[in-house]
């Protein structure tokens, strides 16, 4: 499981008893909702289903959720688990760290892959006795008795419980699970939401994310770290660049150095040399008595990050290839050759391969920056990013302004995911805090399209885009899953989404099967 405590979940939903056979559910738009109880079914089971209305964060409901349902059926152990795309996360009750491993490694391929497959609740009152599973090491190595699993909405995952009296109860634990996964089924895509991304480790614990573009770029840098070669990291403005190169100097040999950062766009041309080289005292008619410290002399033993560098003077660019091949350089105005000590991280947004064919950039400078590259994708690129991010930029925004956490409403989520992110997470992190300051304005628990693209002067401009990309995305999905014969795995590998994201667009759009 991830680090909970930066998501938390608002009420799913409130249950109040109505009589002995139904039950009234009150969702977050205040709507009133009729279910019926089904037969067998203990009262005390709903009563705690009602305590769980208020549990904000997702871990805490699922494991007093899982609690509820040991202390009904008489299991010993108790395990959820949900699947979106390469992600695992779950909760669990009455089970050690050990076994918890031991319940993982057991059922990902045995009884859990039958849940799904089937997509009906596995029963086994001694799994080393079935044929179905005694055959798997790991059942028969754990000794693995009775055992119920039960499946999770459209195959997002499963409901395992594992011993105890368990067997005795076979017929009223199909019964309380039925109930339980019904119940359940409804909020997943909610709580697959609000699950937090996932954060790199050590040095790289500052990068969230969920998809596995994103992980692919986070293991390529833990990589670089470890090597003493120029680095250039590439891809569209506002996608997380200089956070990458932070953390690679962080995560390399020479941590305990600067890292110092200069954008290459923002220093006037004339100025590039003395800012990256510094001057000596009386090198030009700013340098002050102790002349002026450079960026590579303050990056001495660490990391020099160069930002932009597809800005950079064609002069400078000398200067620069200069560094790089021999690694000194020359103050202004000073003759004695200096000796560098830096590593140089350089970032840019253009293709630098095609300014090097428009006499832009020097050709021997690209080579010698382009010698370990990493693409930073966009976050049309990594869509599945989204909504988790979205989600921990409001934690973030709400704990640095000590307000309360604004959750998304379903239109606002929409529209999230319809908006063409030109500014990529920069552009998502400004136009999320601004969104929530405005709903503690309209004191409102949710925030609303109108929150996020409402009264600005490219809001229409804004909906008709938005509108066109829906009609496209419905047009584009119904297509490919007629192709594919309504195969929403298949579909989802074309469309190079997760089968959540693609059964989430296809409510979302409310598509139907012909």
């Amino acid at each position: 499981m991830g680090d909970n405590k930066s998501c938390q979940l608002g009420p799913i939903c409130v249950l109040i008893f109505v009589n002995t056979y139904e039950l009234q559910r009150v969702n977050g738009r205040g709507e009133q909702v009729r279910f019926e109880r089904t037969e067998g079914i203990d009262a005390a089971f709903y009563r705690q289903l009602l305590d769980l209305a208020e549990v904000r964060e997702p871990e805490r409901l699922l494991q007093l959720a899982l609690a509820a349902l040991l202390e009904v059926t008489d299991a010993r152990e108790a395990y959820l688990e949900f699947r979106d795309g390469e992600r695992r996360w779950g909760a669990s009750s009455g089970v050690d760290d050990v076994r918890l491993d031991a319940i993982r490694s057991t059922v990902s391929t045995g009884i859990i892959a039958e849940a799904l497959a089937s997509g009906e609740i596995v029963v086994t009152a001694s799994a080393v006795a079935d044929p179905r599973f005694g055959e798997l090491d790991s059942v028969q190595r754990n000794g693995i008795e009775a055992v119920v699993c039960a499946p999770l909405g459209e195959e997002h995952g499963v409901v395992y419980l594992q011993g105890g009296a368990l067997a005795r109860h076979t017929p009223a634990v199909r019964s309380y699970l039925a109930y339980f996964t019904r119940a359940l089924g409804p909020h997943i895509d909610e709580l697959l939401t609000a699950a937090p991304p996932s954060r790199g480790e050590g040095a790289f614990a500052p990068v969230l994310f969920t998809s596995q573009a994103m992980a692919d770029v986070v293991n390529r840098c833990r990589f670089a770290a470890a090597l003493d070669v120029q680095l250039l990291l590439t891809g569209p403005t506002g996608t997380g660049k200089t956070l990458l190169a932070e953390c690679i100097h962080r995560a390399g040999p020479r941590a305990n150095g600067p890292f110092v950062a200069l954008n290459c766009a923002a220093i006037p041309e004339n100025l590039v040399e003395n800012e990256l080289f510094g001057a000596d005292a009386g090198g030009h008619s700013t340098a002050h008595r102790g002349g002026v410290t450079g960026k590579v002399a303050a990056a001495e033993g660490g990391t020099l990050f160069l930002d932009e560098i597809g800005e950079l003077a064609l002069g400078a660019q000398a200067k620069l290839l200069q560094l790089l091949q021999s690694r000194t350089y020359h103050r202004l105005g000073d003759p004695k050759l200096h000796e560098a000590d830096v590593r140089v991280v350089a970032a840019t947004n253009q293709d630098l391969a095609e300014a090097v064919a428009e006499k832009r950039f020097r050709e021997d400078l690209y080579y010698r920056l382009d010698v370990l590259q990493v693409r930073v994708p966009s976050l049309a690129e990594r869509q599945d990013d989204l909504l988790p991010l979205a989600a921990a930029l409001l934690r973030r925004t709400a704990d640095r302004n000590g307000l309360e956490l604004k959750r998304l409403s379903a239109g606002a989520k929409r529209a999230l995911l319809a908006h063409e992110w030109r500014g990529n997470v920069r552009e998502l992190g400004n136009r999320l805090e601004s969104a929530s300051l405005d709903a503690h304005l309209r004191g409102s628990r949710e925030i609303g399209v109108e929150d996020l693209f409402g009264g600005r002067p490219s809001a229409p401009a804004i909906d008709a885009w938005n509108e066109a990309t829906r009609r496209f995305q419905r047009r584009h999905l119904v297509a490919i899953l007629e192709e594919c014969d309504w195969n929403v795995s298949e579909a989802a590998r074309r469309l190079q989404l997760t089968r959540t994201h693609v059964y989430n667009l296809i409510r979302d759009h409310q598509i139907e099967r012909a």
